[in-house]
Order: C-alpha cells, then structure tokens, then sequence
C-alpha cells in the first residue's frame, strides 16, 4: 500500500525543527532548545525576529484596517512609496507580496517600454547562477536546467551569459537587446559579488545601446551589504530594480522601483495585484525602511560586517581543509567550503547554530543587521566548533 500523499506539497526537504519563537538572533524550536539564526529566513528578517517596533506597528494597524484592494487609494502605501523614492533613484513603485512577482513586473515593465517605442527589442540578458524566483518568467530568465526541468516551454527572449565573462557580454548587448537583467550579489548563485568596476561598466554599455539595465536586490539589499541598496557603492543606478525579502521585515512585502521613463509604459490596466501594497504589508515595510535609514544604523552594519569577516578569514586560515574563502559584503557572506556544504550546515546546525547553503559549494551567512557583535563573536565559535567536528 503506497504512502499517503503529504498535506503539505513536498517541495521542500524540510530539517525536522518546528520553530515555536523567536526573538532577535534567537529562534526556540518545539523541544525548547535556542538557535542562533544566520538565516534570517533568507534575507528576509533583516531587523531579527518579533523587532518590538515592527510587533507595534502589525497590531496597530491589524486593528485599524487590513485590506481594502487597489480600487482605493492606501495612505500606508503612498507613505512607503514615498519614502522609497526619497532614499533612492526611483521615480514611483509598485508593491507586490514577493520577490518572484516582482521579477515578473520587471519583466513585463521592460517588454511594454520598447512595445510603446514601436521597437522589436526581444531579447533580456541574464546570467549563470542567476535566481530570479520560481515563477516560469522568473525560471526561464534564469536558465537553470535544475529549475527548469519539466515545466517547459519556457518564456522565450532570454540569453543566459556565463558569470564574469566580459567578452560574451560584450558580444551579447547590441541595440536588439532591451535589456540586462543581473544580481549586484548573487545569492543563490554562491555569494558571488559583481564588483563595482563591473557594475559600472555594465551601467555604461547599456547607456551606450539603450537598454535598460534592471538590478535584483530582492536578497542584497535593504541594507544587507551596509548600504540601502547594493548598487550604491559603485555608484550607479539602475533603470528598474526588484526589491522584496528584507524590505517587509518578515512580513510579506515586495516592491518594482523604476524611473519614470522606463516605467512610462505602465499605464492603468496594464498590471495588478489584488494584496500587493496592502494597508499591513506596507505599514510595517514604512517601519522598516525608516529604521534601516535612520542616521548611524548603516554604518553600524559595516562596522559590525567588518569584523565579522575578520573573524571568519581567521576561521577560514584555521580549518583549511574545511573552508577555503570568504566571499560577499557587509552581512551577506558566504563560506566557500572544501568539505561537502551540506556537511557543514549540518555541523552547525549541531551546535545549535543555523545557515543557509548555496551554490558552488558555499554555505550563506545572512545574520539580522541588528545582531550584536557579541552574537557575532557566539556565531565564529559555532562555526569553529562546527568545522573541528568535520576534520
């Protein structure tokens, strides 16, 4: 007799804990044994669990309204999207509920700007390694055989360039192109940071053939690399950029920034959501974006971040034969393991210590921009005890 099949679909090979709390950095799991969380749900708590501003603002607001549909005009969503504009290159916003719907607007944002210039511009650059979301847009934009395997045919227009390779970018992006799609740091992909010189060569070609340069900072940004958005330390600016994980604290949230000219094809009926941008979603991501930008919390980041690294290239230099480098920026880094990186998730999970693997053989590391460099200090020793189990 087979199996019953699971209530929950089985997407996911889920470790067995079920956490009941969590409370900044700390996460207790059903038994009652505390974690120390390097995840962040992925990116995603970027203040920690339960932050007593954000609990405040969710109840507020519970109590005041939480849906009421685009039809309306939404005060909480016209004071989040005014502060984004503020603190950042973009002209307006739409708000979505995750990462992966943004992926799409930005998609369909760019194939609608050359539609209205009566340009036949079809193709959008993308990258090896890239992650997009799951959606079939966000998949076929990818390019990865792992995520695309068996749900074709895929959205066609996407050219998939090997990570870092100059030449092939350079014979890729002629005025057919409408548009370059890339992580500023790939996640997924393995914590592999597009330098800045890079960033701004890229910026320069697509000036230089006219298109659109959309930037995914769904993981990297709202704060992650110590600055509000990744892009800034090489001093561009994108056309569009998809924002969602850390923006809503923990909360559903995701947002597509553009200027006006590259979003002047996004007139009224041309894209919806029926809860993106919702009275919750955005009273809390207001929250968020204002303590993020407060004066002195991103430089603490970087302080903090800085020693951070110092400490794990010294972990790095004590267990060669468990990791070999230190990869990312600010507080979104990763361990480039020589041992097996499922191995060394399991290690730390062992000393009560939680990350996150990645690509190319990485393990993530994406703490709460609020932990405490003690917390930091905990953290390095649970790796070092983790890598000293594995030798």
């Amino acid at each position: 007799m087979n199996a019953p099949f699971p209530p929950v679909l089985p997407t996911y090979n889920r470790t067995p804990l079920s956490f009941v709390k969590g409370e900044g950095v700390w996460l207790t799991e059903a038994s009652g044994a505390r974690y120390l969380d390097l995840t962040s749900g992925i990116a995603v708590n970027a203040l920690g669990h339960a932050h007593p501003a954000l609990v405040q603002v969710l109840h507020d607001q519970a109590q005041a309204l939480w849906h009421v549909s685009n039809l309306y005009k939404i005060p909480a969503q016209e004071q989040l999207a005014q502060a984004l504009v503020d603190n950042t290159f973009a002209d307006t916003v739409f708000f979505t509920n995750s990462g992966t719907e943004a992926a799409e607007l930005a998609i369909k944002m760019v194939r609608k700007y050359w539609y209205e210039r009566g340009e036949d511009r079809p193709t959008i650059l993308t990258f090896e390694g890239a992650f997009h979301g799951r959606s079939t847009g966000a998949i076929a934009a990818a390019g990865s055989e792992k995520m695309t395997k068996g749900f074709g045919p895929l959205m066609p227009g996407f050219k998939v360039l090997p990570w870092g390779d100059h030449d092939a970018l350079k014979a890729a992006l002629d005025d057919s192109v409408a548009a370059v799609m890339i992580e500023p740091v790939q996640g997924e992909g393995g914590i592999r940071p597009l330098p800045d010189q890079c960033l701004k060569g890229l910026r320069d070609a697509c000036d230089s053939t006219g298109a659109l340069l959309v930037l995914d900072e769904v993981q990297c940004g709202m704060g992650r690399t110590g600055r509000l958005f990744a892009h800034e330390w090489a001093g561009i600016a994108p056309d569009i950029m998809m924002v969602a994980k850390g923006i809503g604290g923990g909360f559903p949230l995701g947002a597509v920034l553009a200027t006006a000219n590259a979003a002047s094809g996004m007139t009224a009926g041309t894209h919806g959501s029926t809860y993106g941008g919702n009275p919750l979603a955005c009273a809390i991501g207001a929250k968020v974006v204002e303590i993020v930008t407060a004066p002195g919390f991103l430089e603490d980041v970087q302080r903090k971040s800085a020693g951070f690294r110092q400490s794990l290239e010294g972990l790095v230099a004590a267990h060669p034969d468990v990791f070999e480098a230190v990869r990312g920026q600010g507080l979104i880094l990763g361990l480039k393991c020589r041992a097996p990186n499922a191995d060394v998730v399991k290690a730390a999970q062992a000393q009560h210590l939680l990350t996150v693997p990645a690509a190319d053989n990485v393990v993530r590391l994406l703490p709460p921009l609020t932990i405490t460099p003690e917390e930091l200090s905990d953290a390095v020793a649970r790796l070092d005890a983790a890598a000293q189990s594995l030798v």
